[in-house]
């Protein structure tokens, strides 16, 4: 059973809302983080990432940074910004891309459910990335920006979002982006206990994205814990500011994949090693965008190629070998191109699905020589590799459209 309660959140009063609703903030560099900050002083960026608040040359993870983080977000609860649930509620929250909707709860799920497995993951995590949020969570007392959860659907919970879907919104607005927020309030007694015995009686509940943020809120928890060693569990610190969604709402972009060089080859040399694995059909410039799992597009000199695994190529019984990420790198990535670890190697680079086929024909005019399009990565693949207890290869997934930070802030302790 899965443990996912109400809590108190702090929010953005209505009328500020839309200023401080920010993308996640992991997906800026930092010349791209500051840049974004100044364009509002009260972006959440602001506070997810208190590097900005400093000269360029400031230490990023130094103890003053996290303490800046500390002080803006105080400051916006003491002027008024951000507000206080007096009692434990859940939330409704839409997303809407491109005319098309998403729609999950936000709650806060159990540390001891990640712990114990219940909360299944596909993901490592990296030391160095885990630490920065732990800091900045640890000094802030708080969550600021929610794990993207999944679960495979329960009808009760999807008659009971459709209906809070009817009533008046809590939030209503378009960012810069064009991505539509909305968000609904889930305060009454009987609708909470209906979460609840949902969640409940859900077997397994799988990070969808956010494992950083999950294994470091994972970690302060832990941290907490020794601080306080009469803890009984109920405490805020055991559990993390989630939105989850159940997989009929999910869609998973590509993440596509970009090469430097071909690896000492020529162009010939190089389709021609190709071609000892894959039956390769030359394109032109029509673009090729994989449309089932299995084939693979190919940009190459201003040509675009189509590939098919030969028949017998993929013999893999597991579901992470057949994940078609993992097949373009045992049998082309590696073999022919000499990539190696591909969360280290210098050479690949990653292109996310939302950028589009344009964006892979830049970068090979640019400063790459290949570049490859994938069929998305399923909910239900996804699913089957935490089931197992395997992991994803790096960059499998691309979710979008992205959570915004500061909607919902998760207090750790008074």
């Amino acid at each position: 059973m899965a443990v996912v309660r109400p809590f108190y959140c702090i929010r953005p009063r209505s009328e500020f809302v839309h200023r401080v609703a920010a993308l996640p903030y992991d997906v800026f560099s930092r010349a791209e983080a500051l840049a974004e900050a100044k364009k509002d002083l009260l972006s959440f960026l602001n506070i997810d990432r208190p590097e900005t608040q400093f000269d360029e040359g400031q230490d990023m993870y130094a103890d003053e940074v996290y303490e800046k983080a500390r002080e803006i977000l105080d400051e916006r609860i003491a002027d008024g910004t951000f507000l206080t649930e007096r009692e434990r509620c859940y939330f409704v929250y839409e997303l809407v891309m491109d005319g098309r909707s998403q729609t999950g709860i936000v709650a806060c799920a159990s540390v001891d459910d990640y712990l114990g497995g219940v909360i299944k993951k596909h993901e490592n995590t990296r030391e160095d990335k885990e630490l920065d949020r732990i800091r900045h969570v640890d000094a802030c007392n708080a969550q600021t920006g929610p794990i993207f959860l999944a679960y495979r659907g329960k009808p009760e919970l999807t008659a009971l979002v459709r209906q809070v879907k009817q009533e008046e919104k809590l939030y209503g607005f378009t960012a810069r982006d064009g991505v539509t927020h909305n968000v609904w309030r889930i305060a009454d007694a009987d609708r909470i206990r209906t979460v609840l015995e949902n969640f409940a009686a859900v077997g397994s509940i799988y990070i969808a994205d956010g494992h950083h943020r999950a294994a470091s809120a994972v970690k302060v928890a832990i941290k907490r814990r020794r601080e306080h060693p009469d803890y009984d569990g109920t405490e805020e610190f055991n559990y993390f500011l989630s939105v989850l969604f159940p997989e009929e709402e999910l869609m998973i972009l590509p993440y596509n994949r970009v090469v430097k060089d071909l690896n000492g080859k020529t162009r010939e040399e190089f389709v021609s090693a190709v071609s000892e694995r894959f039956s390769v059909e030359e394109c032109g410039r029509n673009a090729v965008m994989p449309g089932r799992k299995g084939c693979f597009g190919m940009y190459l000199e201003g040509c675009w190629y189509k590939l098919t695994p030969k028949p017998g190529l993929v013999k893999g019984s597991d579901p992470v070998s057949t994940l078609d990420v993992a097949v373009l790198y045992d049998f082309l990535l590696a073999p022919v191109l000499g990539i190696g670890d591909p969360r280290l190697d210098p050479r690949i680079g990653f292109i996310g699905g939302i950028r589009g086929l344009p964006e892979l024909e830049r970068r090979v005019g640019q400063d790459m020589a290949v570049a490859f399009s994938l069929y998305p990565t399923s909910i239900s693949e996804l699913f089957a590799v935490s089931d197992a207890g395997m992991l994803m290869p790096p960059k499998s997934t691309w979710f979008e459209p992205k959570l915004r930070s500061g909607l919902f802030i998760h207090r750790l302790s008074e």
